[in-house]
């Protein structure tokens, strides 16, 4: 059942309508803003198939079928652990932090079929639904993205009180399905094969059955759904922006148009209780992948930072070592909370194989709220002249060569060529339009920063604390008596 590159790009070649920078695109597997991502994508399916890389990338289940390792359900500790090798193996193929692959979104509708019980509440075909979609995207080895911020318009308004729009919504039943109309933003849906639709935020008007209340999934390429995407990176010079050529995961403004979702594709609808639920879970296994991009992106800014002071003769100096130990300290901390999250993991009610949610939700707090530090700690690292320093062009010109080469150039291990390398990778890293991006995508990407406190609060265990200080300070057995949390 494993894609190779050449299926998956054939299976998006299907109609679907996509715009960028105001032009209507044909074909996103040629299309230059696209192109270099989905290349990417494509590599990463061949891995499959590859003789090195085969057995870390798939494996053959009990039906003998041979089926993707990120996209397996985890049942096991081993499970996770096949699953982080397999996207550090993505990531050592791509040769830098690509998020949307489908391993970190497929997670978000195993939370959903956790919370069968609440969907079957109001129809038992629902339940169904999202156990029939799950193994649709193991089985058919689909590249399944997730869409969840709307453009939301005046917050302090309810939808009914605004364009109504704003806000995903349905507006008929049909006998075929329910037609829906809004917006959602998602990234990479552009060349992705469907998407996981669900609501962004609990404001469905105070109505227990509300057409805000809307789960579903939806194929990229549906009839009256548009793609409207961000200007790309693509396209500007690898030599200069080696991660944002190659890494630049285009983000997209889907439109739904009066678009008909057919019954079988519905998870939930009219049903706050269950919308509440994903959003209550909805990371409880995708934050792992999540942070897991985090720890290859602290590697790099190790990496940068410690070749960039052992070029300039600095690595010697405590000053810099302290600096380059902060760095470590960081990525060490991810990589603590991501391993004994599976180490400790808990099941889930049905019986899946979750990390432990209170590790993995301060992990991704740590990961996320100390990112932007870190790359500031990396550019002092790296120094001034990842900002200043001339582009490719400059360097191969004959006029301008000899002058760059003598002051690019630190000694015979590291010529001007390798320097100028090193300091492209670096600004374009920490530095760059892209890098910013970047930045504010891990901040926002997963939720803002006031959730992820607010899953810490929900999952931290704090009776351990209470009853430390109950016996330490001989408090009467009354205080822990069991309150309901807000």
């Amino acid at each position: 059942m494993i894609r190779s590159g050449d299926d998956y790009r054939e299976s998006i070649r299907d109609g679907r309508e996509v715009w960028v920078g105001g032009e209507r695109v044909k074909d996103v597997t040629v299309h230059p803003a696209f192109k270099p991502v989905v290349d990417l994508r494509a590599r990463l399916y061949d891995m499959a198939h590859a003789d090195a890389t085969k057995e870390v990338m798939s494996y053959v289940d009990e039906d003998g079928e041979r089926n993707a390792v990120p996209l397996k359900l985890p049942r096991t500790t081993d499970d996770w652990r096949a699953k982080r090798r397999a996207v550090e193996a993505m990531m050592d193929e791509a040769g830098g932090v690509v998020t949307r692959v489908g391993d970190e979104t497929v997670g978000e509708m195993w939370s959903l079929y956790d919370g069968s019980e609440v969907l079957a509440e109001i129809d038992p075909r629902f339940a169904e639904n999202i156990e029939r979609h799950i193994w649709r995207v193991l089985r058919g080895d689909l590249f399944h993205v997730s869409a969840n911020t709307d453009p939301k318009g005046d917050r302090s308004k309810l939808p009914q009180d605004q364009d109504p729009d704003m806000l995903l919504h349905v507006v008929r039943e049909t006998d075929a399905g329910i037609v829906v109309r809004g917006a959602k933003y998602e990234t990479a849906a552009a060349y992705a094969n469907q998407a996981f639709v669900k609501p962004t935020i609990a404001n469905w008007g105070k109505e227990e059955l509300s057409d805000y209340a809307v789960g579903f999934v939806a194929p990229m390429n549906a009839k009256g759904m548009k793609h409207i995407c961000r200007s790309g990176f693509a396209g500007r010079g690898v030599e200069d922006y080696p991660l944002a050529c190659r890494f630049d995961e285009v983000d997209t403004l889907i439109i739904f148009d009066d678009v008909t979702v057919p019954w079988e594709d519905v998870l939930f609808y009219r049903h706050t209780r269950a919308a509440a639920f994903i959003r209550g879970t909805l990371h409880r296994y995708s934050a792992f992948p999540y942070v897991h991009r985090i720890l290859r992106m602290a590697d790099f800014m190790i990496g940068a930072a410690m070749f960039n002071a052992r070029q300039t003769g600095l690595d010697k100096q405590p000053a810099v070592q302290e600096k380059l130990a902060q760095l470590a300290c960081y990525r060490e901390g991810i990589n603590a909370h991501l391993t004994a999250a599976i180490a400790d993991g808990e099941r889930s009610p049905r019986g899946l194989l979750m990390p432990n949610q209170s590790l993995l939700y301060t992990g991704r707090v740590l990961a996320c709220t100390q990112l932007p530090a870190m790359m500031h700690l990396t550019r002092e690292l790296c120094g001034g002249q990842i900002c200043v320093t001339p582009d490719s062009t400059s360097f191969r010109h004959p006029e301008l060569q000899p002058w760059l080469h003598k002051f690019y150039t630190i000694n015979e291990r590291w010529d001007a060529d390798d320097r100028r390398k090193l300091l492209a990778f670096a600004r374009d890293l920490v530095n760059s339009d892209y890098a910013g991006h970047r930045l504010t995508f891990k901040l926002f990407a997963q939720s803002p920063p006031f959730a992820h406190l607010a899953a810490v609060y929900r999952n931290f265990n704090f009776d351990g604390p209470l009853r430390a200080v109950k016996k330490s300070a001989g408090l009467s057995d009354k205080v822990m008596a069991e309150k309901p949390r807000p």
